[in-house]
């Protein structure tokens, strides 16, 4: 009888399906069914009664309702995307100043890695809820100086009101960059410290090491940083989209509610979060065409550097000799 081979990109391939089946299982057995009802609920007046749920054929009622008859849920919309596009280029640049200076060789690095990933485990849920409410997550000073108030008299409505959100919940946004630190310090801890060398030696200063070597190294970094921040910002207790759809929910039918409402509600909000995560995927790609010198060790440089060196030496002594 013959032995199967298997080869090493099959049983890689193999152990990636493997560690995905728990989620799979998990998918399939606690969220398929919901989704597909509340898909069903969205074409549908759906009403509770003694009997059970009564539900009347209305198509795209639902979702015409959303955009055409209810201008709270639309404005809430809008207002997310706008709050969340700023508080992503907040995180990801905070995260990344922080580890970049973490992954300096400095004592105590693990207690600072600590410091900054903690908040994520313990402010969360109603500890998270009642420090917004208290007001614990913006900055004294400012409040004290009027910050808020210069924004909103010397921008316009649409860009001042973001940026008043921004800063009333500053610090709740940075809390928001403990795993973005964690995920862009494996990567610099992956960078090979020769290419570094390679560009001092010829005459790269740190600011252009930073964008030619070290950004386009952290590009799959980035990706992850921003697709996990989005999605923690859109599925956090505190956005403002779920709580109205969350209402709606159990609110009647007659007044723009109902499972139906909220269901339609739901995947209008989920598919402008696929938009938003697909345009953050074709930023963050890679463009053809360009080969990026991280990918190259530093045995590699060297070597063409040695090769080219070796050109130049044989055209010049080609250049001598025609001379004479």
């Amino acid at each position: 009888m013959k032995k199967l081979r298997i080869s090493l990109v099959a049983r890689r391939e193999m152990k990636g399906y493997v560690f995905l089946l728990p989620w799979l299982i998990g998918f399939v057995a606690f969220f398929l069914v919901p989704l597909v009802q509340s898909v069903w609920y969205s074409w549908h007046d759906v009403k509770v009664t003694a009997n059970g749920l009564k539900m009347i054929w209305v198509g795209w009622d639902n979702y015409t309702y959303i955009f055409q008859g209810d201008t709270v849920f639309v404005e809430q919309l809008s207002n997310f995307f706008t709050d969340a596009i700023l508080r992503l280029a907040v995180v990801l640049v905070f995260s990344l100043v922080i580890a970049m200076m973490l992954n300096q060789p400095l004592k105590g690095k693990g207690v600072f890695r600590t410091l900054f990933f903690l908040p994520i485990i313990v402010v969360s849920g109603p500890v998270l809820e009642r420090l917004v409410n208290e007001g614990a997550t913006a900055v004294p000073l400012i409040e004290s100086y009027g910050v808020n108030g210069i924004v909103e008299a010397m921008l316009p409505p649409m860009l001042a009101r973001p940026l008043s959100s921004l800063f009333s919940q500053l610090i709740l946004v940075l809390w928001y960059s403990g795993v973005p630190i964690l995920i862009y310090m494996t990567g610099l801890q992956k960078i090979d410290s020769n290419l570094y060398e390679a560009s001092m030696i010829d005459g790269a200063n740190g600011w252009v090491s930073f964008w030619k070597i070290t950004l386009p190294a952290l590009r799959p970094m980035i990706l992850i940083n921003g697709v996990y921040t989005l999605v923690f910002l859109a599925t956090t207790g505190l956005n403002e989209v779920i709580a109205t759809i969350n209402e709606r929910m159990f609110s009647d039918s007659s007044r723009g509610g109902g499972y139906g409402i909220a269901s339609a509600m739901a995947w209008v909000y989920a598919l402008c979060l696929a938009v938003a995560l697909i345009a953050l995927l074709l930023l963050t790609k890679e463009r053809k065409g360009k080969q990026i010198a991280i990918q190259k060790t530093g045995e590699q440089i060297a070597i063409e550097r040695m090769h080219a060196e070796r050109a130049k030496n044989m055209k010049r002594k080609g250049g001598k000799k025609h001379g004479r």
